[in-house]
């Protein structure tokens, strides 16, 4: 039975079939589908309608699917003989529900036994294809069908290969043809005085199709402009404004909002109710360095011996350690200060900011009125309903800088990278941590070769790591505390004396105006926005953690740049924000960097791909720093030196990065990657080295062979590989 045989033999099956069909078609008289068999014969065929309407009609439409559904030449003719042999109104209605029909089934063909195929080879480069099809893809099918001089078959086929439904394709091919299918039934009710096919559509009607073509274009596009005016129409729009941009929160994306408004010359005004900096500089990545950096020269001491040294003994005070993370952030806090972004020509103001209208906010009882706003209220750190967590003093990554005294026994619950980070931290300036993490890993987003060397790493300096751990419940028992976990129904439980949340962070999107001004909130809980990152609000939008669909501080950074500009410049010219380069980096001891697909998410996505892997173990700085440890992994096509994704691990992992980031934004390869000179000794060196792994595993044997017999001539002796074949058959009697 056909479907007991491999998908690729039913593939090659159904191939050979339309094979056959196509040839019995042609040579069943395909030639006779030509202008001349058909006028020549018009009144044999005209005589045989009018005895058998039904049947001529049948045989007709019959005709007319397989011809359509083979993507053969003749469509135009049948078309032509619709408007001959039938009335106008029969013979578009036969034509209509025959082209839609033939060329709905050349759709369905084109998916079974292309489309999986082009899917894989075509893999990321197809992401944007396919997500413009889902969004628009009705509309661009219609203005295709509008325009008769597009050949029809390459559309059927081309659909095929994308996600349309075919119910969509179906009833879209069926309205957008018929133009153009009365067009020609009318010509062939002329059919006598017709000189050539060509001639049935003169220009200006072929100019008239292509702007019906443009129409559901510009109907979107318009469409989109009034619903997203719609939720403004109730707002009274001033004739004047106080400001063209008010900007909400200072941290990375606010500044860097305001910054570039008040570049551009607009009047900027920038509200911040707590910090200038924002999470980023007063609890986020300028602190968490700041402490990493102390507990690696702890940790440091600790391996003296691994460089030559006596044993050190260390002794420090954990409350000095956290004053000079404050120190830290006191000497970075100029460059987000109201005295720098006041130079720079934007207006700061503290306060708590409440929005009115689209057009109006309020601060500190005062109204500001304003073309534009850009929210960048970022995000707070995800706290869960745990029973019994409210009994406890909890620690997350906004307060876990108020510490002065080092907890003895520390739980951190959850094995992203603020988790990894801090875990290693805690551990090395001596708490005694255990990690809760309910996957099977920590750094899940990774691939697994990636998380469980960083997992060993916290491991062997002492972190107790607990994965397919679940948080149940806090227990106090007089002046104990615990942690309930479930794993494999079994109940755990943890002793702490301090917990810290490290489980994510939740959008802030409450409290400044939103819900009652029926702002869209998205399903994982940040403010809904469209490519240019505007809200349901033509004149809001949105940057940040608040916006999605990455928390990173660089993201913010650039997002920023196009909530600005966009906000600022629109209609006239808007920018659609860019994600398709978006390197990150967990700062653990080894970091983990990465850009672009993983190993895991290729196979995934079922992408053809290569996998080149270079251990830094083999890398003469890694091996003089201590540091020989970690990988440079790259992802490239099975063919090619395109970079779809890199993860380095190792020392200094973020940094190294940058050469795959330039890469793939800027679109070169592994081969000018080879090709550029690297300082020696450098940690740097191991993307060189990781493109000249994949130099060595591409090049092939064909390559190799002919480069020995080329180097064997040039030297003047026999070849090696003749002299070879030679001694196996002399050594096997041959």
């Amino acid at each position: 039975m056909t479907s007991a045989l491999p998908k690729k033999y039913r593939r090659l099956i159904y191939l050979a079939a339309i094979a056959v069909v196509v040839g019995l078609v042609i040579n069943s008289g395909l030639t006779y589908l030509s202008l001349d068999s058909l006028q020549q014969n018009q009144k044999i065929l005209a005589q045989y309608v009018q005895e058998n309407v039904i049947g001529a009609a049948l045989t007709f439409t019959a005709i007319y699917i397989v011809i359509a559904a083979l993507s053969l030449p003749g469509a135009a003719i049948l078309t032509l003989a619709g408007g001959a042999l039938f009335s106008i109104l029969l013979g578009t209605a036969l034509v209509s529900v025959a082209s839609t029909i033939g060329a709905t089934l050349a759709f369905l063909l084109s998916r079974y036994v292309l489309r999986n195929r082009v899917q894989k080879w075509g893999g990321q480069r197809l992401k944007t294809i396919n997500e413009g099809i889902e969004r628009e893809g009705a509309f661009y099918l219609f203005g295709l069908r509008l325009v008769p001089a597009f050949p029809f078959f390459l559309v059927n086929l081309g659909m095929g290969l994308t996600n349309m439904r075919p119910l969509t394709f179906f009833w879209v091919s069926q309205l957008g043809m018929l133009p153009g299918t009365i067009a020609y039934v009318n010509a062939g009710t002329q059919l006598s005085q017709l000189k050539s096919v060509s001639g049935i559509i003169s220009m200006p009607i072929l100019i008239s199709f292509a702007i019906l073509g443009l129409l559901p274009i510009i109907a979107k596009r318009v469409i989109s402009k009034v619903r997203a005016g719609r939720a403004l129409r109730k707002y009274p729009r001033p004739n004047s404004f106080d400001y063209n941009l008010v900007v909400i929160g200072a941290g990375s994306a606010g500044l860097v909002t305001s910054y570039i408004a008040a570049a551009l010359k607009a009047k900027v005004v920038l509200i911040e109710k707590h910090k200038m900096g924002g999470d980023c500089l007063n609890t986020g990545c300028v602190p968490s360095k700041a402490l990493i950096r102390s507990a690696k020269i702890i940790h440091y001491a600790k391996r003296a011996k691994d460089f030559g040294l006596d044993a050190i003994d260390v002794k420090f005070n954990f409350a000095s350690v956290m004053e000079r993370v404050q120190r830290v952030i006191k000497q970075v806090e100029p460059h987000d200060s109201v005295e720098r972004y006041t130079q720079l020509g934007v207006e700061c103001i503290e306060g708590k900011a409440t929005i009115r209208t689209p057009y109006d906010v309020e601060v500190n009882g005062r109204r500001l009125t304003t073309r534009n706003i850009v929210i960048a209220t970022g995000a707070r750190p995800l706290v869960p309903p745990i029973p019994g967590l409210d009994k406890v003093d909890y620690l997350t990554s906004d307060n876990v800088w108020n510490l002065r005294e080092l907890p003895k026994r520390l739980v951190v619950l959850g094995g992203g990278p603020i988790g990894a980070e801090l875990s290693q931290c805690f551990n090395r300036l001596g708490a005694n941590v255990t990690q809760i993490e309910a996957y099977d890993c920590i750094l899940n987003r990774e691939d697994r070769d990636v998380s469980d060397l960083v997992c060993r790493r916290l491991s062997e300096e002492g972190v107790q790591i607990l994965t397919k751990h679940r948080a149940e419940r806090i227990e106090i028992d007089g002046d104990d505390k615990y942690l309930i976990c479930k794993s494999d129904e079994k109940e755990v439980r943890v002793p702490f004396d301090q917990i810290l949340l490290a489980l994510g962070r939740h959008a802030n999107v409450t409290g400044f105006g939103l819900e009652e001004l029926g702002v869209n909130i998205a399903k994982n809980g940040t403010i809904e926005v469209d490519g240019f990152l505007r809200t349901n609000f033509a004149n809001i939008y949105v940057a940040g953690d608040v916006a999605g669909p990455y928390q990173f501080t660089h993201v913010a950074a650039h997002q920023a740049w196009f909530a600005s500009v966009n906000a600022l410049f629109s209609p006239f010219k808007s920018f659609k924000a860019d994600y398709r380069v978006i390197p990150w980096c967990t700062f653990t001891d080894p970091e983990v960097a990465r850009v672009g697909l993983s190993e895991t998410e290729a196979k995934a996505q079922n992408i053809p791909h290569r996998v080149t892997r270079y251990e830094l173990s083999d890398l003469d700085r890694a091996i003089t720093d201590g540091s020989d440890y970690g990988f440079v992994k790259v992802i490239t096509p099975e063919k090619g030196d395109k970079i779809l994704g890199a993860t380095i691990v190792g020392e200094h992992a973020g940094d190294l990065l940058i050469e795959f980031v330039a890469a793939m934004k800027h679109g070169f390869g592994l081969n000018k990657i080879l090709g550029t000179i690297h300082t020696y000794p450098t940690l740097a060196e191991a993307n060189k080295y990781a493109a000249g792994v994949w130099k060595r595993e591409t090049v092939s044997a064909r390559t190799l062979n002919l480069l020995r017999i080329f180097n064997d001539w040039r030297r003047g002796s026999a070849c090696s590989a003749c002299n070879d074949e030679k001694t196996h058959h002399e050594e096997n009697g041959l």
